[in-house]
């Protein structure tokens, strides 16, 4: 595959904490089994779904650079996608969802490279490049339905995920890769089917960010659309499964209107999908996902907001009235009529307004943490924020002044003010104290020995969010999955047919062969004859050459893996009703 090697400036752009997903896509590794797994299930996908798909997905084979008879180069890929305004790299299997969904935010298709194995042709657990680079790149050749994606990576990276998200993401990675890995043990597949279904069925309420991949899940990857009665296909994994996207047009499968209730609608990704969703349109998918981005602490704050984030034992941010955003590890918060009254940071945290850290209140300043009163003074109707210069003079609230605030619900600073920081508005959102003492009741939060106290200006929590307001205020390189993906064996047997495979390749494609067809057919009889893939390759150029003799051997060979091999009849079968019956080039 001779593609010029390029690659994208979306890439150039992407923050580091995303770029340490990025691996090589190292085509040479793909084996001529692979390619032929390949070009298999996209010459069966080419022909069915340009009947059932969305009019969007052979528009978009053409657009994104997808070929038929080659498995893709992401270089190859990133040159015409950046005509489109997107881009696309090659990640090991799963990544977690927070990432996943950041990398859509920047226009960034994340493909994992690797393919599924001949065994899995139909359908695997595990992404791979089919899933990824057949299914998800050609429509986002749709500009409506690439701004849907892009704005869902950009409220999706935002959701705030429960501290039991990631053993639920680790476990599925290992099963997936458990599953599509040659000769796994059973018991093995078994430990960790029942090791998800545990933390599936002990989850508790659904997070945010548990509650958004549902929805991603019944759209991006399992989606349909038109009417309930006639729907078409544009998830990328029915659009990359030859299996189920047969299935999921039967009656087999219940078709419902699609609406925010998805949400609460869970999936099993080892197997087909009882029920799918079924939009009106593109633009439909956009509505539900602001209707479910209003019930999100990233728009609703408060309370609950911070409660999520405490929940979730990971780096989240929380933003005042005012514009000032704290990042960390939130610990604690204390409430009074359903409203936080202080809340508390532990650990490295940072202090930033609109996106951008403040000068002076890295993490490296604010290494202990940052706690702060959050609401209005006791008795005074007019908030700190909402303050001129002369509100604040009369209230003692300005440098050099020993002050005593009384905090709505009981929380108290008291101590001399050294300054304040305002926004661009004119807006105070921090101020400094020396020789200070915080107090909740009789409770004290902080005292003057600490060294200098920053409280943050605000009449309450607007928003809450999962991750740093400034991606550049912590180290955020630190991901290790706990499973790799698993190479196929190589074996003698395994080399000499992936050798005949590749010779095929090579006749097809006009160059030197080192054995005729007739001499592959019978070495693929004699020494893989449980193989069905390379025969039914054979009879196609057999059938292009008009060679009928050997032709009609090789379709009794196939005849006989059909009855000794019943699983794979239809699939033998499907490859060969393209070739003899439509008689038609792709």
């Amino acid at each position: 595959m001779n593609t010029s090697i390029e690659t994208n400036p979306l890439i150039d752009k992407l923050p580091k904490h995303l770029k340490q997903f990025i691996k090589p896509q190292d085509y040479e590794d793909y084996t001529p089994i692979n390619q032929a797994v390949w070009r298999y299930v996209m010459r069966k996908n080419v022909d069915y779904l340009s009947k059932v798909a969305h009019s969007s997905y052979l528009e978009g084979l053409k657009k994104t650079g997808i070929e038929i008879d080659s498995i893709p180069s992401m270089y190859g890929m990133n040159r015409i996608l950046k005509e489109i305004g997107w881009a696309a790299v090659a990640v090991d299997g799963f990544i977690p969802p927070n990432a996943f969904m950041e990398f859509q935010a920047y226009n960034v298709l994340v493909i994992a490279s690797d393919i599924r194995q001949l065994e899995h042709i139909e359908y695997t657990p595990a992404p791979d490049i089919i899933h990824e680079g057949a299914g998800h790149a050609p429509i986002i050749a749709n500009p409506e339905y690439a701004e849907y994606l892009r704005r869902f990576g950009e409220i999706g990276c935002k959701a705030i995920s429960s501290a039991r998200d990631y053993e639920i993401y680790e476990a599925i990675r290992l099963l997936s890769i458990l599953k599509e890995a040659e000769g796994t043990p059973e018991e093995e597949i078994e430990a960790a089917e029942k090791r998800v279904d545990e933390l599936q069925k002990d989850s508790g309420e659904l997070s945010e960010m548990a509650l958004i991949r549902n929805l991603h899940w019944w759209t991006v990857e399992y989606g349909l659309i038109g009417t309930v009665e006639n729907p078409k296909i544009y998830g990328a994994g029915l659009l990359s499964s030859i299996g189920e996207s047969t299935w999921c047009m039967t009656d087999n499968v219940k078709k419902l209107p699609y609406t925010i209730d998805a949400a609460y609608q869970s999936f099993d990704i080892t197997k087909p999908q009882p029920q799918l969703f079924v939009t009106p349109d593109f633009a439909h998918l956009s509505l539900v996902l602001e209707e479910f981005a209003n019930k999100m602490a990233i728009r609703k704050g408060g309370l609950s907001g911070i409660q999520k984030l405490i929940e979730s034992n990971a780096l989240g941010t929380i933003e005042l009235s005012t514009g000032l955003q704290v990042s960390g590890t939130f610990t604690n918060v204390i409430e009074e009529d359903g409203k936080p009254v202080y809340m508390q940071a532990t650990g490295p945290t940072a202090l930033s307004y609109r996106e951008k850290e403040l000068v002076g209140h890295g993490t490296e300043y604010h290494a202990e943490g940052f706690g702060s009163p959050v609401g209005k003074l006791k008795g005074i109707n007019l908030a700190i924020e909402d303050m001129s210069p002369r509100d604040l003079k009369a209230y003692d609230i300005y440098e050099g002044q020993r002050v005593t605030l009384e905090f709505e619900g009981d929380i108290t600073v008291s101590g001399e003010i050294i300054t304040g920081t305002r926004n661009l508005q004119g807006k105070i959102i921090l101020i400094s104290f020396k020789d200070c003492t915080v107090t909740h009741n009789d409770t004290v939060l902080f005292q003057p020995e600490w060294g200098i106290y920053d409280m943050a200006v605000g009449k309450k929590i607007v928003s809450a969010f999962s991750g740093p307001a400034d991606v550049n205020s912590f180290d955020l390189i630190t991901h290790v999955p706990s499973s790799q993906t698993i190479k196929a064996k190589k074996s003698p047997e395994r080399q000499e047919l992936e050798g005949l495979y590749q010779n095929v390749r090579n006749i097809r494609e006009g160059k030197d062969a080192s054995l005729s067809l007739k001499e592959t057919f019978e070495k693929v009889k004699q020494n893989h004859s449980n193989d069905w893939l390379l025969s039914v390759e054979i009879a196609e150029l057999l059938h292009k050459d008009n060679n009928s003799e050997l032709l009609n051997e090789v379709l009794l060979h196939l005849d006989d893996v059909k009855n000794r091999r019943p699983a794979i009849k239809h699939l033998v079968e499907g490859g060969l009703e393209l070739i003899l019956e439509k008689e038609k080039s792709i």
